[in-house]
């Protein structure tokens, strides 16, 4: 059986023998690589996005991997000329299956298109879904941010309201790909009834998603113990974009300051609020923009941190010594953030929203709260802060629950199990 995986990026130990940068995101696929390198369940082929000069890189290291051009900074055009590229690795593999990756770039679309005469061999795997997330681009900002054009807007072409009109053309490739696809594979009723209502012919297979390895190794489950916790700190993932809510984290902190003055809140990613120089403040979106002007609202100078991009291993750092955990978006389907969270034992507030539901228990695993209401979302944190008894039983149930739910062997023999009926 031979299955080909559409992915979003370079995997790491690939980009590394091509002198590429190697990304952050998606660092769970190596690992999938790597227990299907040992399970020997199937022939892996895997193709990925590079740039115009590294157009048909090959590499055979037990795994075959393909390189094909596409402009990944502009994932709301389709190119119609990816088909071709993407073609010729399908006739060089020749494969059983195709198991894409994701809806959020062209390359998705393309791929279904090349393989619409066989749809019952694509198995879509839901990450986020676009055509819902547009819908949630502008939660809890007002008009006069959401309508700003700053001078980097104007430049780039890439005000609030042209992202959210990117995000909406990025879910007509989303959409025209499921229609084809003869195979879904999700793991929340949130992406099981979006995709069911797209295309009711396509068979939806449960299948939960592996986290990066690092964050078994740091399991609270697992046996492992939290380093010293900074008193009153809390975490998010990232904040560079609204849909992600730290402009909603942002003001429920300035009235937790009120109870917690050494309240500190850590947003992993660039700091997107530099303005120390000309050119800084020049190269500030309306959403930056909207970030700093809360922080200077409310005096939050010192309370607000963005950590910088940082190796996996920082992140755990940073992370495990965090009093709390929040997910303050407006829509997510399900958060390996929220996941690898959870595994290491960090007590996790999250918002109601999506699929969060389907992969955290209210009330057992910590606490969820409706995305707008920001004094719910205080009292959350308040409540984590204030009861460490609590939390860190909170703490324990949800590492319990995330190695269940991630657990890599389980996800792998149930990966093999769809491959398996897929191909008949």
């Amino acid at each position: 059986m031979k299955v080909l995986w559409l992915c979003n990026i370079i995997l790491p130990k690939v980009a590394a023998k091509m002198g590429l940068k190697a990304s952050n995101k998606e660092g769970w696929l190596s690992g999938a690589v790597s227990v299907a390198e040992k399970g020997g369940e199937f022939e892996l082929g895997v193709c990925f996005p590079v740039g115009k000069e590294n157009d048909g890189f090959y590499l055979e290291d037990g795994v075959k991997y393909y390189g094909f051009y596409e402009d990944t900074s502009a994932p709301e055009v389709y190119d119609p000329s990816l088909e071709d590229r993407l073609s010729s690795i399908v006739e060089k593999f020749q494969p059983d299956i195709v198991h894409i990756f994701g809806t959020e770039f062209p390359h998705t679309r393309a791929m279904a298109q090349v393989m619409k005469d066989r749809p019952e061999r694509i198995l879509i795997g839901i990450q986020g879904v676009l055509d819902i997330y547009k819908d949630h681009f502008f939660d809890g900002l007002p008009e006069r941010v959401i309508n700003r054009v700053t001078f980097r807007d104007f430049v780039k072409k890439d005000s609030l309201k042209i992202q959210q009109r990117k995000f909406a053309l990025r879910a007509v490739n989303e959409i025209e790909a499921l229609k084809i696809a003869g195979n879904v594979t999700g793991r929340t009723p949130f992406d099981k009834g979006f995709t069911s209502k797209v295309n009711p012919e396509a068979k939806y297979h449960f299948m939960n998603e592996t986290l990066r390895a690092d964050f078994y190794e740091r399991s609270l489950a697992g046996g492992a113990e939290r380093p010293e916790v900074e008193a009153h700190s809390i975490f998010l993932s990232q904040g560079n974009y609204p849909i992600k809510g730290a402009h909603m984290m942002i003001a429920a902190l300035a009235k937790l300051k009120e109870k917690y003055p050494d309240a500190k809140v850590y947003i992993a990613g660039d700091n997107v609020t530099k303005h120390s120089t000309f050119k800084e403040r020049l190269k500030l979106s309306s959403y930056d923009k909207y970030l700093l002007e809360l922080i200077g609202e409310y005096s939050l100078e010192d309370s607000v941190i963005f950590t910088g991009s940082l190796a996996v291993s920082d992140y755990i750092d940073r992370l495990s010594k965090s009093n709390v955990f929040v997910c303050p978006s407006s829509i997510e389907n399900s958060p390996n953030s929220l996941g690898e969270a959870m595994m290491l034992g960090v007590p996790c507030v999250s918002a109601n929203v999506g699929g969060v539901s389907g992969i955290f228990n209210d009330g057992k695993d910590g606490i969820l709260y409706e995305f707008s209401d920001v004094d719910a979302l205080v009292t959350a944190v308040s409540e984590m802060f204030d009861n460490p008894e609590k939390a860190a039983e909170y703490a324990a149930n949800a590492s319990a629950h995330a190695m269940a739910t991630h657990n890599a062997a389980v996800n792998y023999s149930r990966l093999v199990e769809i491959y398996k009926g897929i191909a008949g």
